[in-house]
């Protein structure tokens, strides 16, 4: 049987609309009951089915001639015309915490278990050998390789506007197919660019498995990364992985993981020829989001100079890997502010985040725009700056709803939850109620 349908939402004007605060302070139904049907278009006959009233006890209320006072007949009326708990002195609703922000817990942490050596081939995936083996006989030429990086940078693209979920069947795919190349002898050269290849698309899948807190997952195929990339001795990318999974510790809050992943990635960076000042400086500036995570303002302030030192040295003429062109100015702006706002440096990060944001603002990078959108917020919420700060989350939402990232929802309920303290003010159940307008959708 269907679930029957979600009561409809009272409009966000409605709600911080001063007369229906005050007749819901006071539980003056009449009023209640007028300006729901006025402003929302919920006739007395709704009304008595949504809350389970008779039509003509609804009628009396309206016309002022019965009073509602039992406490289980106004909760009926709250639930049923969907009225936050607090404005009718009551308890928080069950359904004031939209489902779309029931995510999964983050992974408890654990302590270290030994790991067994990945095998190369042993990759989880779609069921697709025979089709696999059909295409595997052909010999890979240059412009094959060339198709495949083409469409890794497509996949990056996509990810950014959409979130991994959907892309992940196709980048499985395309490793699997991959990594069946690399299981019959071909010239050198070609070996190796097929090495370099599967790597990507494991850390690429990898990243969507992070992306959907899926991290154990993710663990799996960025180790994978690391082992393709150490048959070839790519070291640059070897640092890159290291970094995701840096990151990746941070939001588990391991900040000691974190801290040794990435410094293992600057080991790897500086030992490897060629490596670019952008890279050191991305790699430097997940050191900042490392120490700051275990509260060490001074190894923040370093680590964040020393990112700012390295970019400055950063030319366009540098042979950048492809991976890590996304850290432009804008980025290691952003990066700076969020590493001030772990610390809790709330008005140096809001300075900074602004003005990343404004300089992103062609960006086509939703997921991450929403991400800089939130902790701005969260940083202007620091300061007691309600007002601005349910503004621009709410200025967020648009995007956030537009990408599939239970990472963006985790960001979401973060700030929802430090919403807390200020429910009952006027502009933070205005942000609320569009908050469950949109991820009901």
């Amino acid at each position: 049987m269907p679930e029957p349908p979600r009561p409809q939402e009272l409009p966000a004007r409605l709600l911080t609309n001063p007369e229906m605060i005050d007749a819901c302070r006071v539980r003056d139904f009449a009023r209640v009951f007028r300006l729901v049907k006025i402003h929302a278009g919920i006739y007395p006959s709704m009304i008595a089915r949504r809350c389970d009233l008779t039509p003509s006890r609804v009628g009396e209320v309206t016309a002022g001639r019965r009073q509602l006072v039992h406490i289980d007949v106004i909760e009926r009326v709250a639930d049923g015309l969907r009225i936050p708990g607090h404005m009718l002195g009551l308890a928080r609703r069950s359904w004031e915490t939209p489902a779309g922000l029931a995510v999964s817990e983050r992974e408890p942490p654990r302590p270290d278990e030994p790991q067994p050596e990945p095998d190369p081939t042993a990759l989880p995936g779609a069921e697709a050998e025979s089709f696999l083996a059909l295409t595997s006989r052909t010999s890979p030429r240059p412009c094959t390789l060339q198709a495949l990086r083409a469409s890794i940078e497509d996949y990056w693209r996509r990810d950014d506007q959409h979130g991994g979920e959907a892309l992940r069947p196709a980048v499985v795919g395309q490793l699997r197919y991959v990594v069946g190349l690399l299981k019959k002898g071909r010239p050198e050269p070609i070996q190796q660019q097929l090495y370099g290849v599967a790597a990507e698309l494991a850390r690429l899948t990898g990243w969507t498995h992070f992306d959907a807190r899926q991290y154990s997952q993710a663990r799996t195929y960025f180790s994978e990364a690391l082992q393709l990339a150490k048959e070839i001795d790519d070291r640059q990318f070897m640092a890159n992985v290291l970094a995701c999974m840096s990151l990746q510790a941070t939001y588990q809050d391991k900040p000691g993981d974190a801290l040794a992943y990435v410094n293992a990635a600057q080991d790897e960076a500086h030992s490897a020829a060629g490596t670019t000042p952008r890279v050191l400086s991305m790699l430097a500036m997940r050191e900042a989001f490392a120490h700051a995570t275990l509260g060490n303002q001074t190894a923040t302030h370093t680590a964040i100079s020393e990112a700012h030192r390295q970019f400055e040295q950063s030319t366009p003429n540098d042979p950048d890997p492809a991976w890590v062109t996304y850290f432009d100015e804008p980025k290691l702006i952003v990066d700076t502010g969020i590493a001030h706002g772990r610390l809790g440096e709330a008005a140096t990060a809001e300075l900074l985040i602004t003005d990343a944001l404004r300089r992103e603002n062609n960006s086509t990078n939703q997921r991450g725009r929403a991400f800089h959108a939130f902790w701005l917020a969260r940083t202007q919420l620091q300061q007691g700056k309600l007002d601005h700060a349910c503004h621009t989350a709410t200025e967020a939402l648009e995007r956030a709803a537009a990408v599939a990232s239970p990472r963006v929802t985790g960001h979401l309920r973060e700030f929802y939850d430090q919403l807390g303290p200020y429910r009952s003010e006027p502009v933070a159940a205005a942000f609320e109620s569009r908050l469950r307008e949109l991820l009901t959708v």
